[in-house]
């Protein structure tokens, strides 16, 4: 890192600024909220070259499903220009929209990603550490999470900017003391630093895991049911008149706590539950700014539902001045089956084994007017 300014990294300086500001609230009375925001692993893939190492190039393999899907819509493809738009890739002279990267530099990519990946997992250990090292870990309430997924190489695409579980799908983990975890014994730490590098580090028990559907909106009235606070009611709508509300449903139930007020509306059965996403286009075929349109061009907006069992998207008109979505301008449609197609490879939307599409349009109709 040596020809980077300051000699470091923007993430490595987030958790350096975050650690001095949970030393400042070790000594406070006073209740904390802080965010920390990494930039990695989104692109340029700068971080410190060692951690290459930890996934040797040969043994890299290529997304399980690397092919454009046969029965995938064009409006539905994101020809993932931003990565297009960098040297190197321009150098590779590849074709637009579906033109391939070669399989090596496809390696490469996923490479960089991974070790990505693991830099970022050091600068939060480095972090939940300094939790223990304060004796804050006992009284601190910590969410991991991310605002999206990112893809490398599934369905022919690269980056975000699609519908797709790989590009929707993010990390969601709660630690809440002496909830989620038996405090430690004496001397031994609740978040040790794992280094990646030493052979001797012994990974950490994985804690509980909830399947369900969630949504990010979710995360504030969670972490606000969490803190032991008064839960804001749901939002009208219009919500421009009311100065305190929120979207999303509190997870508390997850929690199992008698103690804490929960959210009635969350659904008990995970096969009830919906997660909601939406991605808009400028044409119904890739162009050069399909993946961030400006809100002037968009044309077709795509509306999708995320259940235990499918993902459902419509991809429809869109008026841009009015912010109104036309259902009965349908352009292409989407439908996949968890169970026998969990990557998303093969569209059911004009098969009639897919069942009734119209059983399913009113989960999205009633939610997505007016948007």
């Amino acid at each position: 890192m040596a020809d980077i300014p300051e000699g470091t990294l923007p993430d490595k300086q987030s958790t350096k600024q975050a650690i001095r500001l949970l030393e400042k609230m070790k000594t406070s009375a006073s209740p904390f909220f802080l965010a920390v925001g990494y930039h990695k692993p989104h692109i340029p893939f700068r971080y410190p070259k060692e951690f290459q190492k930890l996934y040797p190039l040969e043994n890299i393999t290529l997304a399980p499903d690397p092919q454009v899907p046969a029965g995938l819509p064009p409006v539905a493809y994101n020809p993932w220009m931003d990565i297009r738009l960098r040297e190197d890739i321009q150098d590779l002279n590849l074709s637009v929209p579906y033109g391939p990267i070669p399989v090596d530099f496809q390696r490469k990519i996923r490479q960089s990603y991974f070790a990505s990946v693991s830099y970022l997992d050091t600068q939060v250990g480095h972090l939940l550490s300094a939790l223990d090292d304060f004796h804050l870990a006992n009284s601190t309430i910590v969410a991991f999470t991310s605002d999206h997924g990112w893809s490398l190489g599934e369905h022919g695409e690269w980056a975000k900017y699609s519908n797709f579980d790989v590009a929707t799908h993010v990390p969601l983990m709660f630690y809440v003391p002496r909830r989620t975890a038996l405090l430690p014994e004496a001397g031994k730490k609740l978040f040790p630093y794992i280094d990646p590098f030493d052979p001797a580090s012994e990974l950490m028990e994985p804690g509980q895991q909830v399947v369900d559907l969630v949504e990010l909106v979710s995360l504030f009235p969670t972490l606000t049911g969490l803190a032991g606070l008064h839960v804001p009611p749901r939002c009208p709508i219009p919500s421009f008149h009311v100065e305190l509300c929120r979207e999303g449903q509190s997870l508390l139930k997850h929690f199992r706590f008698q103690d804490l007020e929960e959210d009635l509306t969350l659904h008990d059965n995970p096969h009830e539950s919906i997660a909601y996403s939406q991605y808009p286009r400028p044409a119904d075929y890739p162009q050069w700014n399909s993946d961030k349109p400006s809100l002037k061009d968009i044309k077709v907006m795509g509306y999708s539902i995320r259940t235990i069992d499918y993902r459902y998207t419509v991809w429809v008109g869109f008026n841009p001045h009015e912010f109104l979505a036309n259902f009965s301008d349908v352009h292409a449609g989407e439908l996949y089956f968890v169970d026998s197609d969990p990557f998303q490879d093969h569209n059911m939307y004009n098969d009639s084994q897919g069942g009734d599409l119209q059983s399913l349009i009113p989960w999205v109709v009633p939610t997505t007017k007016g948007v």
